[in-house]
């Protein structure tokens, strides 16, 4: 399963981080692949390639404002929370994923 996650947050500094790094372990815990890209104030970092978009089976978006680029993900089955829910339940949010992706 690959899935690909954009973090943000208004200040895009600490819980846009934090959410990242969430998703981040709890995939791999998981044994899944995710690429996360986090925007915020430094811009776009880790930015998610159109060979990844086009092989993802879902989008979680952990954003707290709009995501720069956001037309990339038009055809994407995705979940959509606060970075917080990131933060506090990355697990639930990769099975979510998953089951929206099986669909």
């Amino acid at each position: 399963m690959k899935l690909i996650a954009i973090t943000a947050c208004p200040a895009g500094v600490a819980h846009t981080h934090m959410a990242a790094a969430a998703l981040e372990a709890s995939a791999k815990k998981m044994g899944l692949k995710i690429k996360v890209e986090k925007q915020g104030a430094m811009g776009i970092e880790n930015a998610i390639k159109e060979k990844e978009v086009s092989e993802a089976e879902a989008l979680i978006l952990a954003v707290d404002t709009a995501i720069a680029k956001s037309e990339r993900f038009n055809n994407i089955p995705t979940v959509k929370v606060s970075v917080a829910e990131a933060v506090k339940n990355p697990q639930g949010l990769l099975n979510q994923a998953i089951e929206l992706a099986k669909k």
